[in-house]
């Protein structure tokens, strides 16, 4: 079942979008080598609560943190721990909130300090490769439009999507219908109608990854040495362009 959210809905989901990305700046400000992984999750808790929202992560299917903190070759899911953040490293951060009832959902990939120019070129092909998926996410094309573009950027550049893992509809419930993939065919899968809100998050490596869940049960890891990225907003489809509801102008 797909749900159409009506303009009402998408404001309030905007609302939340925008509380979101505020927390992620917060976030965003303290990535430095030395912290540490469970230091930005208790600055999100507190962050986010202040902000009279709830961190949909924590709990979730038993999830035991409020955001996922993924450095170097973790893609997704990593568990936030006490080993600190080294100078070169990359590090995702992914969360989700839940305000007034509706789920917002973000992910960004930050470099702590200095970083190698691979580094960079991941990082900046991985939110170029959203933007492609965003410009296709308007009302008449399908799902595959949106997947195919994500697919069609990382190729020409040189970088490989994570195909275990996918964007997702969103809304009332954390992951909805329609599965968002980050391959797909041009005209394929469910059309993108108004109303409808998806998280388009592309997870992004910069060699064929070779994905592992570990023994968390939570953290995938793309295989030693390799670097991985992950860009991510929450997105509706309108009568005209789309909307992206945790960035504002900045996506």
């Amino acid at each position: 079942m797909i749900y159409l959210k009506r303009p009402q809905e998408i404001d309030r989901m905007a609302e939340g979008g925008r509380v979101l990305a505020a927390v992620m700046e917060e976030v965003h400000r303290e990535i430095r080598p030395g912290v540490t992984p469970q230091q930005l999750d208790t600055l999100a808790r507190r962050a986010i609560r202040a902000r009279r929202a709830l961190p949909a992560q924590l709990g979730y299917r038993s999830y035991p943190a409020s955001i996922c903190v993924s450095p170097n070759e973790i893609v997704v899911h990593g568990i936030p721990d006490d080993r600190r953040l080294l100078e070169g490293d990359v590090v995702s951060i992914d969360f989700a909130v839940i305000y007034e009832g509706y789920y917002v959902d973000m992910a960004r990939t930050y470099p702590v300090g200095k970083v190698a120019d691979e580094a960079i070129r991941l990082i900046e092909g991985t939110r170029e490769a959203f933007a492609q998926g965003f410009s296709a996410a308007r009302a008449g094309n399908r799902v595959g439009d949106i997947s195919h573009a994500i697919e069609e950027y990382l190729a020409a550049h040189g970088l490989y999507p994570v195909r275990e893992f996918i964007g997702h509809g969103i809304g009332r419930s954390f992951h909805e219908e329609p599965d968002v993939p980050n391959v797909g065919e041009k005209g394929r899968g469910a059309p993108l109608r108004p109303g409808l809100t998806l998280a388009i998050e592309p997870m992004v490596t910069v060699r064929e990854p070779r994905v592992e869940i570990l023994e968390d049960g939570w953290t995938a890891t793309t295989g030693e040495g390799n670097l991985a990225a992950h860009y991510e907003n929450t997105v509706a489809i309108t009568e005209g362009d789309p909307l992206c509801l945790t960035a504002g102008a900045e996506h």
